[in-house]
């Protein structure tokens, strides 16, 4: 299988309860401690059914099932299926009050677009402040990847009561299967209910965007107390922004003389093996001033004047600067350019562990517009000693990755105007953050 590129991507949610809009049923995401989930109908409810016990976002009813009273009132259900209680919306389309439009299933999201995620906390036992949750925490959980698909999920937890925790999700999705990351808006964390919502809702701690959560909050700020039934229930919203993929960097090496690239190779003392170093621009528009800065391990020798760039304008390659001492600059990208740098290490003995197989992991780096990305490439080396084995220091067990069956490229893609790549990561696919951990994600939020 191929190496997946490594990748950087360059509130009034409701008004009061009674005005809420209603989300489209959808069970298949939700779920609870336990087993099962028993569900209410507002009748059942008012006949008394759950007794003394609480239980949350259990009820499933329409607003047919209403009383003529409320009816006349304007009254509708916050929403038809209480278990589908993560949902979100744009922005951009204002706070409409119970016209709002909330996804409670999958949203698509576009570039530069702010989006509101909202979730449902109603204690169903309609015997009010009687009938209280204590220590009841809210929290919503936001992806550390980088995908085409971006998954919320939503918690309640009520210790103490008949069900000790729930949860639900709402899906964000790239429409074109380009891959993004889901930035949090530091201070957007709200909560909104009939106590607060005469003055557009209390801003919460930013906790609420993360698994430590917050305590919920009706008359006191995060006290932890719900009292039962709809006129205590309360909405927790926090503000989210996609982040588009940017730029991409693929680390590979060979052996000196060889035509295949790979993610790893073994070699032994004296060998030379060649790195590459391929830098796209996925960006929208051009990249000006591309940095890319390779840190070679102990045990791995630069050899002098092997570094070489190739690009549009130099498709056979030219010297260039040796990138391991320090940032070189290899150029301006327009849409989909891209450029190649390479250069050739001896593998040496500084401090191989001796009757071992050591790896030496080569992390490459490219930055531009004030963001960077990351990737590495292993080199195997078994060292086989006599006499007493010193004890080496610990050290995870290596596991070679496969082969990348990439030829040496022939050509290089043109770095003219062209259409953003599409493609990089299909639909659903998800990269993991190991080794390039977004430090700038909160310069992209602004």
């Amino acid at each position: 299988m191929s190496k997946v590129y490594k990748t950087i991507l360059g509130v009034s949610a409701a008004a009061v309860v009674a005005t809420a809009a209603i989300v489209p049923a959808f069970v298949s995401a939700w779920g609870n401690a336990g087993e099962g989930r028993k569900t209410y109908t507002i009748a059942q409810i008012n006949n008394g059914e759950l007794g003394d016990n609480i239980v949350f976002n259990s009820i499933v009813d329409s607003n047919e099932n209403l009383s003529e009273k409320n009816k006349e009132a304007g009254v509708i259900m916050p929403l038809s299926d209480e278990r589908n209680f993560v949902g979100a919306r744009d922005k951009a389309t204002g706070n409409n009050g119970k016209n709002n439009v909330w996804d409670g299933n999958t949203i698509t999201v576009e570039e530069g677009k702010t989006y509101i995620v909202r979730l449902y906390v109603h204690n169903n036992n309609p015997k009010g402040e009687a009938a209280t949750a204590e220590n009841v925490k809210v929290s919503f959980q936001i992806p550390e990847v980088v995908g085409a698909t971006q998954r919320v999920n939503g918690f309640i937890d009520a210790p103490g009561t008949a069900i000790s925790s729930y949860w639900d999700y709402v899906d964000f999705k790239s429409a074109d299967g380009r891959a993004f990351y889901l930035d949090y808006i530091e201070g957007s964390s709200l909560v909104e209910n009939n106590n607060y919502g005469a003055n557009g809702g209390k801003t919460l701690s930013d906790s609420l965007a993360t698994t430590a959560g917050v305590k919920a909050s009706y008359k006191a700020n995060e006290d932890g107390k719900v009292p039962g039934c709809y006129g205590y229930a309360s909405y927790y919203t926090i503000e989210v922004k996609p982040v588009f993929e940017s730029s991409s960097i693929e680390k590979t090496v060979r052996m000196a003389g060889d035509k295949e690239w790979k993610e790893s190779v073994d070699a032994k003392v004296g060998d030379k093996v060649e790195f590459q170093i391929h830098y796209k621009n996925l960006n929208d528009s051009m990249v000006k001033d591309v940095m890319i800065r390779d840190s070679l391990p102990n045990n791995l020798k630069y050899v002098a004047d092997s570094a070489k760039l190739l690009n549009q304008s130099n498709p056979n390659g030219v010297a260039y600067e040796d990138p391991t001492v320090a940032a070189v600059n290899v150029g301006s990208y327009a849409v989909k350019g891209d450029a190649y740098l390479r250069f050739i290490a001896e593998v040496v003995d500084e401090d191989l562990v001796c009757n071992k197989t050591n790896r030496l992991i080569n992390w490459a780096k490219a930055s531009a517009n004030g963001f960077a990305v990351q990737d590495s490439a292993q080199v195997y080396v078994a060292k086989t000693c006599t006499g007493p084995t010193p004890e080496p220091t610990p050290e995870p067990t290596p596991t070679p990755t496969p082969d990348v069956p990439t030829e040496t490229p022939t050509t290089i893609v043109n770095t003219g105007a062209g259409e953003v790549v599409t493609g990089a990561l299909g639909a659903g696919s998800m990269v993991t953050t190991l080794g390039y951990y977004i430090a700038s994600r909160k310069k992209l939020m602004k």
